[in-house]
C-alpha cells in the first residue's frame, strides 16, 4: 500500500498520493471553473462537480495540497499524504462468531470463575476486545454502568485501559469480583487470554510513585513484555451507602437510621462540597473546604450554650457551618462565622432521596462558569459530582484522587483490594428493622 505514495514535488510533508477532485453528487455550490497554473480552464466533467467548495480549493492550493502535473497543465488532484493516514482498515459491518465469539464461547468463560450460577447473557471477550479495539488506546478510560458478569473490565484490565464498573445486582459478589480478582493475580487464563500481549513497561509512559497505601496494586514485574496474560495490576471496590433521606410513616423526609454518625458526617461533607477530615482532638472539625472553612454535622440539638462553647474554640480568621437537626432560634445569625442549617430541609431538592434502585430522575448538570482568571483550567471530573463512589483500577496509572498521607477514608468507601488478596467482599449491612439485606449499588474502577 505505501508503495503507491511518491513525492515528486519534493513537498516537505513527506510522500503522498493523488486523489480524484471530482464528484458524481452534483450540487451548484461546488460547480466553478478552475484555472490550471498554465492557464488552462477546467470545467467539472459531465454532470458532476468538485469535491472542494471555491473557498476550500483556494485554500488547498495555497496550501501546495493540490497537484497540477510538472508542466503545472495536467488534471489537477489532492495530494493525499501518508503521513496523514490513518493506519488499519474500516471495521466490517458484520462480525462472525470465528472472529468475535458467541453466546456458547462467553459462557464458557463465565464458567470458569462461578459453575454454580451461570450468568445468563454474557458477552464473549473477544467481541467485547473488538470493540474496545475499535474505540479506545491504550490508557483510555472505559465506564460500564451495567457490569454484569464484569466481561468489559476484565477486557479493560487486559488490554491496558483504565475502567469503571457499576452493577446493582448480587452478580456482584457472585461474578464480578472473583472475575476481576482472577484476571489481577493472573488465574484467568480464559478469554482473551493467551492471545492478549501484556504491555512492556517502556510502553506504559511514566508511572507515579505509588502512595504506600496502594503498594499492592503495582503491577507485578512478572508480567512486563510477556505474550499472553500473566496478571497484574489492581481495583478498588466500594459499596454505595443506602440513601441519606427516607420517608417516614407520615410522608416526611427523615434521616435514615443506617447512617451512623460517622457516614452522616462524611455524607454531609461531600454534598456541602467540603473534605471530610476529621480533626483528631478538635470534635467540631469534621471536614473542610479551605484551611480556616470547616464543617460540623451532629444529631444533637443546638442551644446558645452549645453553640458559644464551640465559638470561643474558634480562632477569629476562622468560619464553620454546622448542620444539624434542630436548634434554638436565638442561634441563628448569633455569629457572622457560623452558619446553621437544618437537616434534612437543607437537602432536599438537590437530588432523589428513597431511591435504590436505577428509577432516578436523571438531569444534565448545569455547566459551571470559569472565573476568566481560570479560564482553561476548570475540573470537569465527573467522578467528584454527585454522591456516587467509585471503583478504580489501579493497572499502570496513578488513582484519581487517592488518599494521601494523614488524610481519613470516607466511612462510606468499601474494601481497597489489591494483587494477591484474596475473600469474599463484605456485603451490605443487614437491616434489622426489617431483617432484609439492604440492596447498595456496587462500584468497581
Amino acid at each position: 500500500m505505501n508503495a503507491r505514495y511518491k513525492n515528486p514535488d519534493n513537498d516537505p510533508r513527506g510522500p503522498w498520493k493523488s486523489s480524484g477532485l471530482d464528484v458524481k453528487t452534483y450540487s451548484a455550490t461546488y460547480d466553478y471553473p478552475i484555472t490550471t497554473p498554465s492557464g488552462r480552464i477546467v470545467n467539472p466533467p459531465g454532470s458532476s462537480c468538485w469535491r472542494l467548495s471555491k473557498q476550500r480549493f483556494e485554500e488547498y492550493v495555497k496550501d501546495n495540497r493540490i497537484w497540477f502535473g510538472t508542466n503545472g497543465n495536467s488534471v489537477h488532484a489532492i495530494k493525499r499524504f501518508l503521513s496523514e493516514v490513518q493506519q488499519g482498515s474500516v471495521s466490517k459491518t458484520i462480525w462472525f462468531r470465528e472472529e468475535v465469539g458467541d453466546n456458547q464461547e462467553a459462557k464458557k468463560e463465565t464458567l470458569s470463575f462461578n459453575s454454580d450460577d451461570v450468568f445468563t447473557t454474557p458477552k464473549p471477550e473477544r467481541l467485547i476486545q473488538r470493540i474496545l479495539t475499535l474505540a479506545t488506546n491504550s490508557g483510555d478510560w472505559v465506564l460500564d454502568s451495567f457490569l454484569g458478569s464484569g466481561t468489559t473490565a476484565a477486557v479493560a484490565h487486559k488490554m491496558g485501559r483504565r475502567w469503571i464498573g457499576i452493577e446493582l445486582g448480587e452478580h456482584c459478589y457472585t461474578h464480578c469480583l472473583p472475575r476481576l480478582k482472577s484476571v489481577v493475580d493472573g488465574t484467568d487464563q480464559g478469554g482473551i487470554s493467551k492471545i492478549i500481549h501484556t504491555p512492556d513497561p517502556s510502553q506504559a509512559g511514566n508511572e507515579p510513585t505509588p502512595n504506600p497505601s496502594q503498594e499492592g496494586n503495582k503491577k507485578t514485574p512478572s508480567s512486563e513484555g510477556i505474550k499472553g496474560w500473566v496478571g497484574g495490576g489492581g481495583f478498588k471496590y466500594y459499596y454505595l451507602a443506602p440513601s441519606l433521606l427516607k420517608k417516614d410513616k407520615n410522608d416526611n423526609w427523615i434521616i435514615d437510621e443506617r447512617y451512623n454518625a460517622n457516614m452522616l458526617a462524611a455524607a454531609m461533607a461531600k454534598n456541602e462540597g467540603f473534605k471530610y477530615c476529621p480533626d483528631e482532638n478538635i470534635y467540631w472539625k469534621q471536614g473542610k473546604s479551605t484551611e480556616k472553612d470547616y464543617i460540623f454535622t451532629t444529631t444533637s440539638f443546638i442551644t446558645v450554650e452549645y453553640l458559644d462553647k464551640i465559638r470561643e474554640e474558634m480562632k477569629p480568621d476562622e468560619s464553620l457551618l454546622i448542620c444539624c437537626k434542630s436548634f434554638q432560634e436565638a442561634c441563628e445569625n448569633r455569629y457572622a462565622n457560623i452558619t446553621i442549617k437544618k437537616i434534612p430541609k437543607m437537602l432536599l431538592g438537590r437530588c432523589e432521596f428513597g431511591k435504590e434502585d436505577y428509577s432516578l430522575n436523571i438531569v444534565n448538570m448545569p455547566e459551571p462558569t470559569p472565573d476568566p482568571s481560570q479560564e482553561g483550567n476548570l475540573n470537569k471530573n465527573p467522578s467528584r459530582k454527585g454522591n456516587k463512589m467509585g471503583i478504580s483500577q489501579e493497572g499502570n496509572e496513578h488513582t484519581p484522587y487517592p488518599l494521601s498521607e494523614g488524610e481519613h477514608k470516607s466511612p462510606l468507601l468499601g474494601g481497597d483490594l489489591g494483587v494477591g488478596k484474596s475473600g469474599r467482599a463484605k456485603k451490605p449491612n443487614k437491616d434489622n428493622s426489617t431483617g432484609k439485606n439492604t440492596k447498595q449499588r456496587k462500584l468497581f474502577e
